[in-house]
């Protein structure tokens, strides 16, 4: 809708304008600035300039009423125009607000938890951001692949080999062992250990088979965490091993050395990084000749960057901030535009239970299971949780305030509305495909200002894909729910003389929040099941 006003004003005008979307659409749907930039540039009072404005829009087909005021151009759509738009909504069905294909590609990287142990609730956080960043590209027409990195190389694969051997010992074995500080803790390990035992011979549990029973619990680790992001309807196109890119480290040593990125010093290899704007330069090949980290990370995105996407976006933890600088570095030196490198930052979640902190679980240790929110909340009210709020701000919670019945818990409030249009339609026995050809005439301004918004879908996630502020959904969402209720509240539908007009208006309004809802991953509700 607002793609077409827009393109509508810039064939009349013949001028690349500003459209904007005032909070008070009884004053108007939308609005344009365009008299201010052009004030400097034909010396004029920019009210002069926006009666010429609007004058020139007057007779365009789409609009009602177009008028100046204090130097805006204040448009406000027609009822046929909304009303046409309706109807092709209504004929979209599950393609409503969706975008034509666009060249733009993007490669996300998200979760990428290490495989030592099941998702806790910060992993979360970023799991349902990029699935739902995911969702949304997808629908806007955006080529949009999606990434899990696996670090199944290292000190920290070879520790949960070790801890499930330690464990095994303990609970199987009834040997005496001393755990390391570091190791993995946790019923999960016992489980896994129990596993093992009745898997292996008895004589496989010794030290030199620590590394092949690490793979081993890294592949059930990773079949783990692939049901619990499966729970909370996210499913990721690829999955790629760090070991996988040993091999090119030689390689990548060799482009970085030829572009002056890397150099030698106390038997170690150096990253300058400070060259690029990084606080110190960092070590990628330790004084034993292994790669750190960040090695195998500059391997992996030198991969990524080279694979001919537009972007490259990863979702990292708040704790990776100081990574940032380092990584844009290597992808500089090795003759990539950092900009294409966009990073995502998932701040800290805090959980509360009935106002106290939500208990650690004894599955996994010391922090909070991923799995256990899920079953608890369900995946919708999760996910709905986690979208709420920008990524990068810090995010408290309490579990108790979304399983109440009323209008404080945003995820009722909206499915609410949507099932109480199905409610509607079933009161007046008729389908949706009764009313799409109706004409909407005589709605009231408060009608048509709900039409509106429920309309408005598309231009709400594009703002949201292209700022990254995904909040914006459910935001948009819980003010098209209250603009319905109190609609609803003040009209009478069913046996009303515009019975069909209202609900028309209601079919698309429960479009739309069906559409965004599906793109966050949240099955709208028909009927409300009161506990």
């Amino acid at each position: 809708m607002k793609t077409l006003v827009y393109q509508k004003i810039k064939e009349k005008l013949g001028k690349e304008i500003i459209l904007e979307s005032p909070k008070n659409k009884n004053l108007a749907h939308f609005a344009t600035p365009l008299a201010f930039s052009l004030a400097k540039e034909l010396r004029q009072n920019p009210m002069i300039i926006a009666k010429d404005l609007a004058e020139k829009l007057k007779d365009c087909d789409c609009f009602e009423s177009v008028e100046a005021l204090n130097g805006y151009v204040n448009f406000k759509l027609s009822k046929s125009f909304l009303n046409s738009l309706a109807t092709k909504a209504l004929n979209d069905g599950e393609d409503f607000a969706k975008d034509d294909k666009k060249e733009q590609s993007f490669l996300l990287e998200y979760v990428s938890a290490n495989p030592t142990g099941p998702l806790h609730i910060g992993h979360a956080r970023g799991a349902i951001f990029g699935d739902t960043l995911s969702r949304v590209a997808k629908h806007l027409g955006y080529k949009f692949d999606t990434e899990y990195y696996v670090n199944d190389a290292g000190n920290q694969i070879y520790l949960l080999g070790l801890s499930i051997l330690l464990a095994l010992k303990e609970h199987c074995l009834n040997e005496e062992v001393v755990y390391p500080e570091e190791y993995y803790k946790g019923e999960y390990i016992i489980d896994l250990a129990k596993e093992a035992f009745n898997e292996f011979d008895k004589d496989f549990f010794i030290e030199e088979n620590i590394s092949k029973l690490a793979i081993w619990a890294k592949d059930k680790m990773l079949k783990i965490i692939k049901q619990n992001l499966a729970d909370a309807k996210i499913f990721i196109d690829t999955y790629v091993s760090e070991t996988s890119y040993y091999d090119e480290l030689e390689n990548t040593l060799k482009a970085l050395k030829a572009h002056n990125g890397i150099y030698e010093k106390d038997g170690k290899i150096w990253l300058a990084s400070t060259l690029k704007s990084d606080e110190k330069d960092r070590v990628i090949i330790k004084d034993d000749g292994k790669g750190t980290y960040l090695a195998a990370d500059i391997v992996y995105h030198k991969d990524k960057m080279s694979r001919g996407y537009d972007k490259c976006i990863n979702i990292w933890g708040a704790d990776h901030h100081g990574y940032i600088a380092r990584m844009k570095a290597a992808m500089e030196f090795l003759g990539f535009n950092s900009n294409n490198l966009e990073i995502i930052l998932a701040q800290m979640v805090s959980l509360l239970k009935n106002g106290a902190p939500y208990k650690m679980s004894k599955r996994a240790g010391n922090f909070i299971l991923m799995s256990d929110v899920v079953e608890e909340l369900g995946s919708d009210v999760l996910r709905y949780i986690f979208i709420s709020k920008k990524c990068d701000t810090h995010l408290e919670f309490d579990i108790d305030e979304f399983k109440k019945e009323d209008s404080s818990n945003p995820v009722y409030y909206i499915n609410y509305a949507h099932a109480r249009i199905h409610q509607v339609f079933a009161k007046a026995n008729k389908s949706v495909n009764d009313v799409i050809d109706v004409k909407i005439e005589n709605l009231n301004e408060d009608g048509m200002n709900l039409l509106f918004e429920s309309l408005n879908l598309k231009a709400v996630l594009n703002d949201a894909f292209e700022s990254r502020s995904l909040q914006k959904i459910p935001d948009y969402l819980k003010n098209l729910a209250s603009l319905f209720h109190k609609f609803y509240n003040e009209n009478k539908v069913v046996g009303s003389t515009n019975e069909d007009e209202l609900l028309k208006l209601f079919a698309v309004c429960a479009l739309s929040i069906k559409t965004a809802f599906s793109l966050m991953g949240i099955e709208a509700k028909n009927k409300m099941n009161h506990n």
